[in-house]
């Protein structure tokens, strides 16, 4: 399920660096491998037996690789996003969601056959046991979709034992193949619990995106009819949400993983990632902002605000991307479609609005500050019905792929070890301990 070795990027190594240790006069001479140095390399610099050499510094990963990876390219200065080299713009507009998905997994397109099987596959495991409907049933009435979707996942590693086996390609197969069936059968059923209503189960005669859409709304109706653009456009944010290389949640899918546990435990752990503000929340901030500039006549006000510091403009920029992120130009689009059947979002003319001053003013065009995917997603998701709450797990159902996808370079690369950070201690040294009757007395 890996991608075969004739479509690889040939590793370039071909420089050297040079670094003079100041404090020593010694010159170290470290290669340079495809625009990188090894930081086992920097080690040996000043090392003695008393000295463990030189480390890096670098809170955040800002500028330190972890790992060579052929799933997702990014050139954020371009303003370039591809799956496996293929541009964003491209699966968006000709693909669909289980399609990249096994472009995702399996590192190229599928053939016909090859298609059909995958569909046909993740079609019928889309159930889960029903004491997982049970365990989901359990929760409190309001408990928060994303947190009851981070439990459940986690829990399916108790209901799949043989997940452990992570060398084994068949057993590694049978359980992607099952997360991504099953991820929105939870997620639908963690947003029906918040609203009170009976779960709905899976109807294999519909689409993967259409049986989302049947699994969240359908109520009485014997047979549920979603809408083709609105499953359409539910696909494509999908598509857009499917990998975006090292970020938090699948740093933290890699990390958790290089413990060679089962992949619900390393998934699940990628949407604890993702469940935190900082990560999945910023297109819910970016509606908070809208609401609260209110009227297309307070944008002024609201720039100046944010000139000033005292407001902050969500949904632009990105710590990636220093040019207008692809995924926020295709969102975009398919606000039209959604807006088509569900009428428009009065909050659509203020973000279009707000868009165009910032992109004209040398202000927020000196700084790079272009709209990011969280720009519009959340105007779709508001326009579907989704509560804000919804929002990370409707991101969660479509990294699925994206997470499986760098799991499993994780487990067939040889280089990789169990993550495990060196740190700069700045605490005490050498206390010494005073029982506590002697402290006390």
């Amino acid at each position: 399920m890996t991608r075969s070795a004739r479509h690889r990027r040939p590793i370039v190594t071909d420089q050297t660096l040079t670094v003079r240790d100041n404090r020593t006069g010694d010159e170290y001479e470290l290669e340079i491998t495809d625009g990188t140095v090894r930081a086992s390399d920097l080690g040996k610099i000043g090392k003695t037996e008393d000295d463990p050499g030189i480390a890096v510094y670098d809170p955040g990963f800002t500028n330190t690789a972890s790992t060579r990876s052929a799933v997702t390219f990014i050139d954020g200065e371009k303003g370039i996003l591809e799956y496996r080299g293929y541009p964003i713009e491209q699966l968006a507009e000709s693909s669909t969601f289980l399609e990249v998905a096994y472009l995702l997994i399996h590192g190229e397109l599928p053939t016909k056959e090859q298609h059909d099987q995958w569909v046909h596959d993740i079609t019928f495991h889309t159930f889960v046991h029903e004491n997982l409907k049970s365990l989901m049933q359990g929760f409190r009435y309001d408990a928060h979709p994303m947190g009851m979707l981070l439990s459940s996942v986690g829990a399916l590693s108790t209901f799949y034992p043989e997940a452990r086996a992570i060398h084994d390609p068949d057993v590694r197969r049978e359980q992607i193949v099952r997360m991504i069936a099953k991820m929105p059968t939870l997620g639908a059923w963690s947003f029906r619990h918040a609203q009170g209503k009976p779960y709905v189960y899976p109807d294999n005669e519909l689409s993967y995106t259409e049986n989302f859409l049947s699994m969240l709304f359908k109520m009485s109706e014997p047979k549920y009819d979603p809408d083709p653009r609105l499953a359409k456009a539910l696909d494509v944010l999908l598509i857009l949400h499917a990998d975006h290389e090292q970020n938090c949640s699948t740093n933290a899918v890699r990390s958790v993983g290089s413990s060679q546990v089962d992949p619900y435990s390393a998934v699940s752990a990628g949407i604890a990632a993702l469940y935190g503000p900082l990560h999945g929340g910023a297109n819910e901030a970016v509606l908070r902002m809208l609401k609260r500039i209110g009227t297309k006549d307070k944008i002024p006000e609201f720039i100046e605000g944010v000139k000033n510091g005292d407001e902050k403009l969500m949904g632009f920029g990105h710590r990636v991307y220093k040019n207008y992120d692809p995924r926020a130009k295709i969102i975009k689009k398919a606000c039209d479609d959604v807006f088509e059947v569900t009428g428009v979002n009065p909050l659509l003319e203020i973000a279009q609005e707000l868009e165009k001053i910032a992109l004209e003013d040398e202000y927020f065009v000196s700084r790079k500050l272009y709209p990011n995917v969280d720009f519009y997603s959340g105007l779709i998701y508001e326009a579907l019905q989704f509560p804000p709450e919804m929002f990370t797990v409707l991101f969660a159902i479509g990294r699925t792929p994206g997470w499986l996808a760098q799991w499993l370079e994780l487990v067939d690369d040889k280089e990789q070890k169990i993550a495990r950070p060196k740190q700069v201690y700045t605490g005490d040294r050498t206390l010494e301990f005073v029982p506590a009757e002697q402290r006390w007395a």
